[in-house]
């Protein structure tokens, strides 16, 4: 969402283009009101679209192809920028995405668009955690129950709604022959990978990658294995016995 910053010095010049975006953002914007609903659904479709591409605390994404937000938008806002001009500025990075980076444009459009931004800027470097209705919108990463082999596979998929990570970070399975499955049925890109047993095609959109190997009794990590997956979070074990 908006250039990479990789030194103060961009960060810096970051804040100074973030205030001029928003200042010929903001009186479109300011005819946007965003609810509580508005909030919520601009959270889902963060974590869904934009979390694994960029690091927002609140939202618990960690991804790392984009900037880190929270660093991004905190001198900004030090020096009076106003969470009316992140939103502003938020939404114009939507639309119209700097030319020279990964994200495509209009990512969402439309009332979507203006949910997101809002969100991301309620949340940006704000202290604390969120809470009620907010804190519940999106099912924490990783925190379904352990997935159990049946029938010599077991299937550990990726997060539907996009988050960088497997749908459980715990697994089981008797020693012997066992097919690792992954579905995947968000946009974002994923495999599944056992170091030393084997490793998954990527798929996205639905599609489902596979290996097949002998596991004696022991504890092994499975990951994701594309560029900063792993580092954000995306793993988990399993238990052979």
């Amino acid at each position: 969402m908006g250039p990479d910053l990789s030194s103060p010095r961009l960060r810096t010049a970051f804040a100074g283009l973030a205030a001029v975006a928003a200042t010929a953002l903001l009186s479109a914007c300011s005819q946007h009101a965003a609810s509580d609903a508005n909030i919520i659904a601009g959270k889902q479709l963060f974590v869904a679209k934009c979390g694994s591409c960029h690091t927002l605390a609140r939202a618990q994404t960690k991804g790392t192809v984009g900037p880190n937000l929270d660093e991004a938008f905190q001198q900004a806002l030090k020096n009076g920028l106003g969470r009316t001009g992140v939103r502003g500025a938020v939404h114009g990075w939507i639309l119209h995405p700097n030319p020279f980076s990964p994200m495509p444009a209009k990512i969402v459009t439309g009332e979507k668009a203006y949910d997101v931004a809002a969100y991301v800027a309620r949340s940006v470097a704000a202290p604390g955690k969120e809470t009620g209705l907010l804190a519940t919108a999106v099912k924490a990463a990783g925190s379904g129950k352990p997935a159990v082999a049946k029938n010599g596979t077991l299937e550990v998929d990726a997060d539907p709604g996009g988050q960088l990570a497997f749908i459980t970070s715990k697994a089981q399975s008797p020693a012997g022959a066992v097919t690792i499955k992954m579905a995947n049925k968000s946009s974002t890109p994923h495999d599944i990978v056992i170091d030393g047993k084997g490793k998954s095609q990527v798929v996205q959109n639905g599609g489902v990658g596979q290996f097949k190997a002998s596991f004696t009794a022991g504890t092994y990590t499975y990951y994701c294995s594309v560029d900063g997956h792993r580092a954000a979070g995306m793993q988990g074990k399993l238990t052979v016995k």
